[in-house]
């Protein structure tokens, strides 16, 4: 069934090419966000904090804990579940996931994340009242992260799972010792008691299984093979079976816990054997154990099962919630959902401004002056809860057609289908393209506005601009000369995502859920780009793609680390001479490296279809002493870009070749638009020659372009779903030579001044992308750049119209 339906996607996608449509357009209740789906949440939505990642209701139903667990500010709150309001919340330094109730719901336990500590609350008054906590480790420099809990109130046993040293520890309540620990094989999740308090069930995030510990024993018996990134866990009441969330197979594992096997699997995506990416990583039963309730995060719905009858269970349809739900919760008749990033995107006025960058910098050098607080992409999206009646079957079939309308479809007239029949980029796979060569350009953080927001031909903010024409005249060229897009947006908000959805078109709900903690600096690690085996898609990325259909490739610099490959289908597909991530190179020096390269492989006829390289020196290294000054790094970068087309359009292969250029997310910047508007550039011979684009792209529909042109499957949803760039792409195709403009920046122009913003910026690590504070980073820059006088323009989110005459040739 997927593969009709999205067939007649792709064909619905073709013929409304003209889709003018921006993130925040809203008709109906409906609203689109920056990928192109949209929402159209059911019930009431309660403001919730940032990124809830667990809901959990009191055994005695009369409450509703919630752990947010975000970048920006970290709380517990406790919500009334009948009246569906905040009647506490506490401020906390770190916490992650774990959640459980004492039998008597006057006490909740609450995982304390990277401090290593479990903390207790009770329930006094209708407020949270600190008691004391349990460390699991000396120092909160250990890596140890607490997730999932589990308590055996009689017995007097907390079980806490962590996600960093992978083990299981045992802890006597009756003292806040540790009692014993077992190892497990990978990083954990959850973990779900048995009735009997005699089996504990785990599940192995990293290792596709479910655990099971014998409490008596105090040992790992068995584990059950399930689903990829298996997550949450729920037992029927009987504890005679248990539902396990499998994120990325979009589906849920039934296990019978006599048995200890899977005895049936249930798709909870949209259609069946659906590529990766709902995200199934909630679960919730009804009352009576006959309807289960199942939260699918990137596809915005629960998806709904009748289970009354295990092995024959049926779908009963789909309810459309906010913004990545996380978790779910039934109490007699209300579904209560945590929207992990709320309900929308949105403006933010109260965004940073010189004194609150006064008081910031103040507070960062030592100072006694309390920062303000600021609105930063990776904290601006707090989530909600939705309280949503438990529908009818009538009701049903209405929130079922709604989830399927969120979907990236536009039914439009066909009057236009045939003007894209021939378009050098296939209609449909295995068509062939005239073009045989794919470079893919990677660079970092930058908004449309900071570099293409002086182009009058598009919709851009002048006011904004940073790094206009002056510093980047290849890149305001390649607009100019070829196509300028002006709706395009990164699929992702930061670079940990970034890369992975640049590379795959997806981030893993592991991903997802962990950067925010390690950009809050409460502990974790970078795990993108391949450092971690579990944050790394289901099936790899577009390398891997290229390597199972016959497609040859190469990455400069992309998932390359220390000489070394990330994963291993670049391991013998990298030029390792090129200089990966790192500011201390010239991107000019890493243009002559693949120019080297690229000429020795032209000459033995070797030359790889696919090319992804890296020239992330827009990034910047802000104002550091001695360092070249932030024009200088993005005049090096834009040099790097305009040797690399003209040294391409000079060769052998240039009428065969297409050239994607991308930021791989847009968090660096203001844009007037929304934060996650970036800059796209597309260059080749059958690419459209002074041309304005006002299509909705996305970072997915680039991809979705590159595997049309090699004639590979898409590798998500969302790629899947995305408007290929027909728009841009002409059958009458000119292969003039690109010549390069040479900056006039001096690219060895260092800092010197010393002030205070020097003194912030040379804090920062710039080792590694990301590794900075970023809305310090970007209010440092900008004052570093326009000086005090000029306040610092606060990023937008928010919601949008459409646009005039868009999808028209300017």
């Amino acid at each position: 069934m997927r593969s009709i339906f999205f067939s007649c996607l792709f064909i619905f996608s073709l013929i409304s090419h003209a889709n003018a449509q921006s993130p925040g357009f809203t008709t109906a209740e409906r609203y689109t966000l920056p990928n192109g789906w949209s929402l159209s949440p059911a019930g009431a939505q309660l403001p919730l904090g940032d990124l809830p990642l667990h809901i959990l209701a009191s055994p005695n139903g009369k409450y509703l804990a919630v752990t947010n667990n975000g970048q920006s500010t970290q709380s517990i709150q406790l919500i009334s579940a009948s009246k569906s309001t905040v009647l506490d919340t506490k401020i906390i330094a770190r916490s992650w996931y774990g959640l459980a109730w004492s039998d008597n719901s006057k006490r909740l336990y609450v995982s304390g994340g990277n401090d290593n500590r479990i903390m207790s609350y009770d329930i006094i008054r209708n407020k949270l009242v600190a008691r004391d906590s349990i460390h699991l480790s000396a120092s909160n420099r250990d890596l140890v992260s607490p997730a999932g809990i589990a308590i055996d109130d009689k017995g007097k046993k907390l079980y806490v799972v962590t996600k960093e040293n992978n083990t299981l520890y045992n802890i006597d309540l009756s003292n806040n010792k540790v009692m014993d620990s077992t190892l497990l094989p990978a990083e954990a999740y959850t973990c779900a008691l048995s009735p009997d308090k005699k089996r504990l069930y785990i599940s192995c995030w990293g290792c596709d299984k479910v655990l099971v510990y014998d409490c008596i024993l105090k040992r790992i018996t068995t584990s059950i093979a399930v689903g990829d990134n298996p997550n949450e866990l729920l037992l029927t009441k009987n504890g005679k079976i248990l539902f396990v969330a499998n994120a990325n197979d979009n589906s849920v594992s039934v296990i019978n816990t006599k048995e200890l096997k899977v005895v049936e699997v249930l798709n909870a995506a949209l259609f069946s054997h659906a590529l990766p990416g709902s995200t199934t990583n909630g679960l919730a039963l009804s009352k009576n154990d006959k309807t289960l309730y199942i939260a699918n995060a990137d596809n915005n719905c629960l998806a709904i099962f009748d289970v009354s009858d295990i092995g024959e269970s049926r779908s009963l349809g789909f309810i459309p919630t906010g913004w990545y739900p996380t978790s779910v919760q039934v109490i007699k008749d209300k579904i209560y959902v945590a929207n992990g990033k709320g309900s929308q995107s949105m403006a933010n006025p109260d965004g940073p401004n010189p004194v609150r960058k006064l008081e910031t910098v103040s507070h960062h050098l030592g100072d006694t002056v309390k920062p303000a607080k600021v609105q930063y992409i990776a904290g601006l999206f707090t989530g909600t809860m939705s309280t949503i009646p438990v529908p009818n079957e009538s009701s049903r079939k209405i929130y079922t057609t709604a989830v399927y309308s969120n979907i990236p479809i536009d039914r439009k007239d066909s009057s236009s289908l045939n003007s894209f029949l021939n378009n050098p980029i296939p209609a449909k796979l295995g068509d062939i393209s005239p073009i045989k060569y794919v470079f893919y350009v990677i660079k970092e953080n930058r908004t449309y506005d900071q570099v293409l927001g002086d182009m009058r031909q598009g919709n851009g903010d002048s006011s904004l601009v940073l790094f206009g024409e002056k510093i980047t005249p290849n890149q305001h060229k390649l607009a100019t000369d070829f196509v300028l897009f002006d709706n395009f947006y990164v699929d992702a908000e930061v670079s940990a995502d970034g890369h992975n959805w640049s590379m795959g078109a997806y981030a893993t709900d592991y991903l997802e859920k962990t950067w925010p903690t390690n950009y809050g600096n409460r502990g974790g690690k970078y795990d993108a780009e391949g450092h971690r085996e579990i944050a790394n898609n289901k099936g790899g990325f577009i390398w891997d793609l290229c390597k199972r259909n016959n497609v040859s490739y190469r990455s400069y610099g992309e998932f390359i680390y220390k000489g070394k490959a990330n994963i291993p289908s670049l391991q013998n597909n990298a030029c390792f001479a090129f200089e990966p991530y790192n500011m201390k190179v010239a991107d000019t020096t890493r243009f002559y490296q693949w120019q080297h390269d690229f000429d020795s492989l032209l000459i033995v006829n070797n030359l790889p279809q696919f090319s992804t390289i890296r020239f992330g020196n827009d990034h910047t290294e802000g104002l550091s002493l001695g360092r070249p000054t932030p024009y200088a790094h993005v005049a090096d970068n834009d040099y790097a870009v305009g040797l690399f087309l003209e040294h391409l359009s000079k060769s052998s292969i240039w009428k065969q070749s297409a050239v994607f250029i991308v930021e791989d997310d847009a968090q660096n910047g203001a844009d007037h638009v929304d934060a996650h508007r970036s800059t796209m550039y597309v260059a080749g011979g059958f690419v459209k020659r002074s041309f304005v684009d006002h299509t909705m792209y996305s970072t997915s529909s680039v991809l979705r372009t590159m595997e049309l042109i090699l004639g590979l499957p898409p590798m998500s949803q969302y790629d899947e779903s995305a408007t290929p760039l027909w728009r841009a792409f002409t059958t009458e195709p000119d292969f003039t030579t690109y010549k390069a403009i040479p900056p006039i920046v001096n690219l060895n122009d260092k800092n010197i001044a010393i002030n205070k913003w020097q003194k912030l910026s040379d804090t920062y690590n710039y080792a590694k992308e990301d590794a900075v504070p970023d809305l310090q980073f970007n209010e440092m820059l900008w004052y570093g750049l326009k000086g005090s006088l000029r306040p610092f323009p606060a990023p937008r989110r928010a919601a949008f119209v459409r646009l005039a005459n868009a999808g028209e040739d300017d």
